[in-house]
């Protein structure tokens, strides 16, 4: 998983509304430790989040942050080899993050319970 991904793929707004956006991902591992940040736009729309995890076993536990909206909070969840399945919760929000990694492709999908509904993202390495 470590290093740099990009790709794109479609985010959905509150009002129902789907844009097509271009990311890009960074991860950095250092044995049960990753960091990450994911930038994502669109022509209207944008978000930079940045997580920092450690796994023990297969639970995984750490912090977020969204910098453009300046919310954080926490995220605890399941994982390894890749493969991830988190809450990512703040006050007043939640989103189920999945992230699964194949050789050199990467699908995100997030769902939320706010104004950013959604996202659906596929990388490449």
């Amino acid at each position: 998983m470590a290093g740099t991904w990009n790709g794109g793929g479609s985010v959905t707004l509150d009002d129902g509304s789907s844009e097509r956006i271009r990311c890009r991902a960074t991860y950095h591992v250092a044995g049960p430790r990753m960091s990450m940040s994911l930038t994502c736009a669109s022509d209207a729309y944008k978000f930079n989040l940045a997580a920092d995890v450690q796994s023990d076993g297969n639970a995984v536990s750490g912090s977020w942050s969204e910098s453009s909206r300046n919310v954080s909070g926490s995220i605890e969840g399941r994982g390894g080899g890749g493969n991830f399945q988190v809450l990512a919760s703040a006050p007043g929000f939640n989103a189920n993050i999945s992230l699964q990694t194949r050789g050199n492709k990467q699908s995100v999908t997030i769902r939320a319970d706010s104004q950013f509904r959604g996202a659906n993202i596929s990388l490449t390495k």
